[in-house]
């Protein structure tokens, strides 16, 4: 049976572009927050509120990836699934793209507090602002290869949706 599968699809470890796209859809967005994660609770980094709004794209996109295994690679639900996932990812690298601008004061960014409480009362207020870290989203914490790990999810997250979207127009044709 095994042997006849491998027969099938092309050998044993090749995946069809559906296929291929769907686990890009989950591996990439799952590893970037990994990496996100990893650099905040590891590295002691502490995320902006741009920060955060990459991170949630890219937990939608999870999502998202997640639902489209529930059934065959091939089929609509699935491929609107990944679709879906692509979306998400991409919408984490337009906002990347944007902090990144910030951070190189291309664009202005804000002008206020950002931060929401969640204070039942002044003194939980209070406390919850002395004690939290104050993190600028136009202040570059880390940088690698000169650029930011804002303009690192952009170059990654768009090139990923990128190449998710090709591998499913790719299995669509074929």
């Amino acid at each position: 049976m095994a042997e006849a599968l491998a027969a099938r699809s092309g050998g044993p470890m090749t995946l069809g572009p559906a296929s291929a796209a769907r686990l890009i859809g989950l591996l990439l967005p799952a590893a970037l927050l990994a990496g996100a994660f990893g650099s905040q609770y590891l590295g002691g980094l502490y995320p902006c509120e741009m920060c955060w709004w990459q991170r949630y794209a890219h937990m939608a996109a999870v999502l998202a990836a997640a639902l489209a295994f529930t059934g065959p690679a091939g089929t609509r639900r699935s491929v609107t699934m990944t679709l879906a996932a692509a979306l998400a990812i991409a919408v984490s690298g337009a906002i990347g793209v944007y902090h990144a601008g910030v951070e190189a004061k291309i664009f202005e960014g804000f002008t206020t507090c950002t931060a929401l409480s969640k204070a039942a009362n002044t003194a939980d207020l209070l406390k919850q602002i002395t004690h939290a870290p104050l993190i600028r989203c136009d202040q570059v914490q880390f940088r690698f290869l000169g650029i930011s790990m804002a303009g690192w999810n952009a170059i990654i997250s768009l090139s990923g949706a990128a190449l998710i979207v090709t591998l499913v127009v790719k299995a669509r044709r074929g």
